[in-house]
């Protein structure tokens, strides 16, 4: 339904990977799904300050028969650290908000609070973040079909048994010594009950519940501006992997290709 770019420090990651305190870039795809032939930009940014950092991205889909979006997703996280110059320096505590719409239908919406862990190189080329998080999810009423996709299964309300999400991020500059050559992206791992309407060749099923959803998005961006004297234009993609993620079944691979500008 939406790509999902960062649950969240991949800007982090790359920010510090970069030796830089702020970033916000603007990126385009293109996606190759089967079930989508749609085209995505995403906002982000990232900011650093001596009380932690911020992070943010903003989605919207167009379907190609439009100009107009059809479905918008946002994040938003912060962490906090006071504590940066001491041996716990690596160690965040983060909250975010997660909600979007799609079709002119609500998407639940989400709290999340927890841990983030900093690991990185000693260049800082190679970054890793370790989240554990507790997710709060508004399971939103049936009957309001403003505000949610999600129905009611056999009369059941939804709930989620295991309220937690657990997230790797990676960020990886000049892979192979390349210079420009970037490696990144996320995978996210958490519980939630929410409706299968597909199954895995994209065909419409027998609606059943899923408790859980696996998503990754790894990345590879080349910074060919390097080459003309425009350091901001970066070409690459991504491959979203995904199992039981949104309203479909079964472990999908849709990959994109896709442009960024980092201002």
């Amino acid at each position: 339904m939406f790509k999902k770019l960062i649950p969240v420090a991949i800007v982090a990651a790359c920010a510090f990977a970069q030796g830089a305190k702020a970033q916000t870039n603007l990126q385009m795809f293109y996606d190759f799904g089967k079930d989508r032939g749609i085209i995505t930009t995403t906002l982000e940014g990232f900011y650093g300050d001596k009380w932690g950092n911020t992070f943010f991205f903003v989605d919207y889909d167009y379907q190609l028969k439009n100009a107009a979006p059809n479905g918008t997703y946002f994040e938003i996280a912060r962490c906090f650290n006071f504590w940066q110059d001491t041996p716990l320096g690596g160690l965040s505590v983060q909250l975010e908000y997660n909600g979007g719409r799609y079709n002119f239908y609500g998407i639940n919406n989400a709290v999340l609070a927890g841990l983030d862990y900093f690991l990185h190189s000693s260049d800082f080329r190679n970054t890793f973040n370790f989240k554990v998080l507790y997710k709060w999810i508004d399971y939103a009423k049936v009957d309001d079909p403003n505000r949610t996709m999600q129905t009611y299964i056999n009369g059941d309300p939804y709930k989620s048994n295991v309220p937690l999400q657990f997230t790797f991020v990676w960020g990886m500059q000049d892979l192979f010594g390349v210079k420009g050559l970037r490696f990144s992206g996320f995978a996210d791992f958490w519980w939630q009950d929410h409706d299968l309407f597909n199954d895995n060749k994209g065909e419409a099923m027998t609606p059943e519940v899923s408790h859980f959803v696996f998503l990754s998005e790894p990345q590879i961006w080349y910074n060919v501006g390097q080459h003309f004297g425009c350091d901001n234009l970066n070409i690459g993609g991504e491959v979203e992997l995904s199992y039981d993620f949104g309203s479909s079944k079964g472990f999908w691979v849709r990959p994109c290709a896709g442009l960024k500008w980092i201002f």
